[in-house]
């Protein structure tokens, strides 16, 4: 039989998804992948059950409900300070994934190189490869991951198509300061660039940080496809509903790609999020207050059982230095925390394109008993696994 696709061939499956997988087989608290034990907002739940009973359950407008696009460019008009046109600037998409691999595919040709930060949602690199580009990658350096403005320029001199740019950043968690964003958009604008943004995690920044949105920065927001998800802000991971914001000429191109790929979203849950998109300020203070102590809670825990580990800016994810338990393989050390001490993480060489062995992620989007559970686990991790000479 002929070979299949060669694009394919240095794909594995998700490391993240293999690792609540392992996490499930050994019973262990699952912070590896990322979704919350807690339920979403009573609003969007009172409306998914009356949406079960009404006439939502066909085919919706490919780019998305009407009513929907309408709130949130309310919302994201509101939010970014600038006026997004529900008509003709937003594609409803199937999830943040899609988004993300739509954006791709509307910017690039096969041949096309394509900026990518490292360390990075494992999905880019797949999309960059995928959509036939070649991804460039750029590094950000522990512990504060920071890029060095001499990488990022030689990056652009390759004449990229677009660099993608994840704010809050999984799985470090930093939140790209004004001044790198400046200097992000400088180049974008010197050496002619698309910028492909992930923003999932808007609304999940820790003071005294502040989420810039890419696109309303000056000039920026002719080049800018702003992809995000509603699964983080409101706790729907799997209702799978993302959306692209971009000008009138980038979101017509868009659209036929989504409409090519996935048709549309899931039409009832595309009825029952509007409510959530309706919530007042006081719903996002509230959500910054709920994962702020959450993050203060695993760290502080961390400290006090030894566990070297960074305090992130924004975002559920914290990355832990296990160098000094000897392993030369992460991905081996988490199915021994797993196995062993029955604690789910994600093995950080699934997001670094470099040779990173030490770091491993857990997050945090779990109820406080969960966090608190993980942490007792935890305190036997000297003991159940020493370190190897």
């Amino acid at each position: 039989m002929k070979q299949l696709s060669s694009r394919t061939a240095g794909f594995t499956d998700s490391v993240i998804r293999r690792m609540t997988r392992v996490s499930n087989q050994y019973g262990a608290v699952n912070l590896s992948q990322g979704f919350p034990d807690f339920n979403p907002p009573k609003p969007l739940l009172d409306r998914l059950s009356r949406v079960a009973y009404e006439d939502k359950h066909q085919y919706s407008i490919t780019w998305g409900a009407q009513n929907l696009r309408e709130a949130l460019a309310r919302k994201q008009s509101r939010f970014m300070a600038h006026p997004v046109d529900p008509g003709s600037e937003i594609v409803i998409t199937c999830g943040s994934t899609e988004a993300m691999m739509c954006a791709v595919m509307t910017v690039t040709d096969p041949g096309d190189k394509i900026i990518v930060f490292s360390p990075f949602y494992e999905n880019y690199g797949a999309d960059v490869i995928l959509s036939g580009a070649d991804p460039i990658y750029v590094p950000l350096y522990p512990p504060a991951f920071n890029f060095k403005a001499e990488d990022l320029e030689a990056a652009f001199r390759q004449n990229p198509k677009a660099l993608i740019l994840c704010n809050p950043s999984n799985p470090s968690g930093k939140v790209f300061t004004r001044e790198e964003l400046l200097f992000i958009a400088e180049l974008a604008e010197r050496y002619d660039a698309y910028v492909i943004t992930d923003e999932v995690y808007e609304h999940i920044v820790y003071q005294p940080h502040e989420h810039v949105y890419f696109a309303t920065l000056p000039g920026m927001w002719e080049r800018t496809l702003s992809c995000s998800s509603l699964s983080k802000t409101y706790s729907i991971t799997g209702w799978r509903l993302g959306y692209i914001i971009a000008p009138p000429q980038i979101i017509d191109t868009a659209r036929k790609v989504h409409d090519f790929l996935t048709v549309g979203a899931a039409a009832p849950l595309q009825e029952a999020v509007i409510p959530g998109l309706e919530m007042g300020q006081d719903y996002y203070d509230a959500l910054r207050e709920l994962y702020t102590g959450k993050r203060d809670l695993l760290c502080r825990g961390l400290d006090t059982i030894g566990i070297p580990h960074n305090v992130p800016q924004g975002a559920y994810y914290v990355m832990l230095d296990i160098s000094h338990f000897g392993y030369e393989s992460d991905l081996e050390f988490c199915e021994v925390l797993a196995r062993d001490v029955g604690v789910g993480a994600v093995p950080g060489s699934s997001f670094f394109r470099e040779d990173v062995n030490h770091l491993i992620r857990l997050h945090f989007a779990k109820e406080d008993a969960t966090l608190n559970e993980a942490l007792n686990r935890l305190e036997s991790i000297y003991r159940k696994i020493p370190a190897r000479k």
